[in-house]
């Protein structure tokens, strides 16, 4: 595939800057580490791009906020913390051999980034273009979600460099995900000499994982999973408490509000068993419809390129949430986020860089109502206004 009117960008260079992210660990939670972590980022973007990369403070630490000034027109929104624990560099250097570029955080997502920055650079005029990288994508995005979702609405679209799915597809739709945890109280009493004075917090969660496995609506595009149980003390105790986490996945905000309240009425079997209930699915539903223009406009720049809906979330769910036109995957072309095997595939890092400056080029040039916008239609959020 050729990507029409292609820039000029340098694999090599790329790579370098690859590895100089990469080298500097940012397990999210970490302070030190991802203020060390945003301090590089903001580098690497002023070096290739010029200007200034603005640290935002946050609990959850720094973010970068760059500007190339003028009308906000597209947003470039990515994350730099990594969900590998300090020393995972040691036991896994960053390495490029036979094709890959490999290392902790290399697909997830520090090759999108260091390719949406190389495909600014070839172009003449960054005005109206924004990125932002956060510090806490990986988990939950609860300190940067403010900021993310006030710039999408100034900008009015936004591009994900999330990891490409599978083959190099970009992310055209994702699922609403969230987590849920359900705690079991039961009273305590010796397993032998009197377990009917008891109530027992593992027969009662045993009885809620089944009830909360029936909540899922496969044909819907709905999972809940129970993931996680813990119970008991020793072997010869009645259990007194026990807890339960749970993973959810919807794809409408129908299924979202459905799950919630079935979560909320959740009773015990067991006379004498509480039961409480913590959690939400935090992020919305990311909609086909909210990457529908934008798609058209990289299929357009490269012929052959798939969409794909995928299970996973990302900061595109609340932007795509707000009715701001978001198209994700666009970052590295590999696999195995999160996994020992991570890794990207360096032949593709130009044609990305391209795609990014092909996508900026467009956009900027589109009128305010072009494929800068798009109204839920899974009755989640609203069409905002520009401002």
């Amino acid at each position: 595939m050729t990507l029409r009117t292609a820039v000029d960008v340098s694999v090599d260079a790329m790579i370098e800057d690859l590895r100089t992210l990469v080298e500097i660990e940012s397990p999210s939670r970490d302070h030190d580490a991802l203020g060390a972590s945003a301090k590089t980022v903001a580098a690497v973007i002023e070096s290739r791009l010029g200007g200034h990369a603005a640290l935002v403070e946050s609990e959850a630490g720094p973010h970068v906020h760059w500007s190339g000034g003028g009308e906000p027109r597209v947003l470039i929104l990515g994350h730099h913390d990594t969900v590998f624990p300090l020393g995972t560099l040691e036991r896994r250097p960053f390495e490029v051999a036979d094709g890959h570029a490999t290392g902790p955080g290399v697909f997830d997502m520090l090759g999108g980034l260091v390719q949406a920055v190389h495909g600014l650079a070839a172009l003449d005029d960054l005005s109206g273009v924004e990125i932002l990288v956060t510090a806490d994508e990986e988990v939950g995005s609860h300190s940067s979600r403010a900021l993310i979702e006030e710039r999408a609405l100034a900008c009015g679209a936004v591009l994900v460099f999330e990891g490409a799915a599978d083959g190099g597809a970009l992310k055209t739709g994702r699922k609403g995900c969230g987590s849920f945890q359900v705690s079991i109280t039961g009273r305590a009493s010796h397993a032998g000499l009197e377990p009917e004075a008891g109530v027992n917090a593992l027969i009662e969660a045993a009885h809620q994982v089944l009830d909360i496995a029936a909540l899922g609506r496969p044909e819907a595009g709905t999972t809940v999973t129970p993931t996680v149980a813990s119970a008991g003390t020793l072997d010869n105790v009645v259990p007194a408490e026990a807890v339960l986490h749970v993973d959810v996945r919807v794809e409408t905000a129908d299924e979202k509000d459905r799950v919630e309240a079935a979560f909320a009425t959740l009773a015990p079997h067991l006379p004498g068993a509480q039961i409480s209930v913590h959690g939400s699915i935090g992020r919305p539903p990311m909609p086909q419809s909210a990457s529908a223009g934008l798609f058209a406009v990289a299929r357009q720049l490269l012929p052959g390129l798939e969409g794909r809906s995928v299970g996973g979330g990302s900061d595109g769910n609340f932007t795509a949430a707000l009715g701001v036109a978001t198209l994700d995957g666009l970052g590295a072309v590999g696999g195995g986020a999160h996994a020992d095997h991570e890794y990207v595939v360096i032949d593709a890092m130009a044609e990305r860089a391209n795609l990014v400056a092909g996508l900026v080029r467009a956009l900027r040039h589109a009128p305010a109502d072009g494929n800068r916008r798009h109204l839920p239609k899974d009755g989640y959020g609203k069409r905002p206004t520009r401002e």
